[in-house]
C-alpha cells in the first residue's frame, strides 16, 4: 500500500480510504485492467467480416490483437501466465473472458461457414473458435512472454499465410 500511496503521491491513508486493503485495491487494478484488455480483443474482432479474402480477415484481426498486446505487454503477460495457477481469481476472470471471446470467435466461424454452406456446422464451429483463439494465445505469448523475433504485423502475415495456405506456400 505504500508502494501504491508513493506512486500516487499521496500518504498511505489516503489509500486505505479508497481501498479497505490489498485484495481490494488489487481487484480493482484487475478490473480495470481486465476491462482494458478485454475491450482490446473485442475490437480486434471483424463486426461484419468481409469473408471473401479470408487471409485478410486473419491476418488483420491478429495483428489488431497483437498489437494492442505489445502495447501493454506486462497486463498480457498476466493473462498468458495465469493458467499456472488455475485457481487463482485472476484465472478464473481469464477463463471467464476467454469464454466469451471464444463465443464472439465462434459466431464469426458459423457465418463463415454458413457462407458455403458447411454440413454440421455447429459440431464444427466450436471446434474451429477454439483453434482460432489458441492460435491469437500462441502468438501473444511467443511475442510478449518468450520475447521470440516477432512484430505483431509479421507473424499475423505468416500464420494467416499458414492457415490459408499451408506450410509449403506460407
Amino acid at each position: 500500500m505504500q508502494a501504491v500511496a508513493n506512486a500516487a503521491g499521496v500518504t498511505k491513508p489516503v489509500v486505505y480510504e479508497c481501498f479497505r486493503n490489498r485484495d481490494e485495491l488489487l481487484l480493482a487494478l484487475l478490473a480495470r485492467e481486465e476491462t482494458r484488455l478485454f475491450d482490446a480483443v473485442i475490437a480486434a474482432l471483424p463486426k461484419t467480416p468481409d469473408f471473401d479474402n479470408i487471409q485478410a480477415l486473419i491476418e488483420s484481426g491478429l495483428e489488431a490483437f497483437l498489437t494492442a498486446a505489445t502495447g501493454a505487454p506486462d497486463s498480457w503477460r498476466v493473462v498468458f501466465e495465469s493458467s499456472r495457477n488455475s485457481d487463482s481469481p485472476v484465472s478464473q476472470r481469464v477463463q471467464a473472458a476467454r469464454e466469451t471471446v471464444t463465443g464472439r470467435l465462434r459466431d464469426l466461424v458459423m457465418m463463415y461457414l454458413a457462407t458455403f454452406q458447411v454440413e454440421d456446422s455447429e459440431r464444427k464451429a466450436p471446434v474451429l473458435a477454439a483453434l482460432l483463439a489458441s492460435i491469437c494465445e500462441s502468438c501473444g505469448r511467443m511475442i510478449i512472454v518468450e520475447r521470440q523475433p516477432w512484430t505483431p504485423t509479421d507473424l499475423a502475415q505468416y500464420v494467416s499465410r499458414l492457415m490459408t495456405l499451408g506450410v509449403k506456400r506460407a
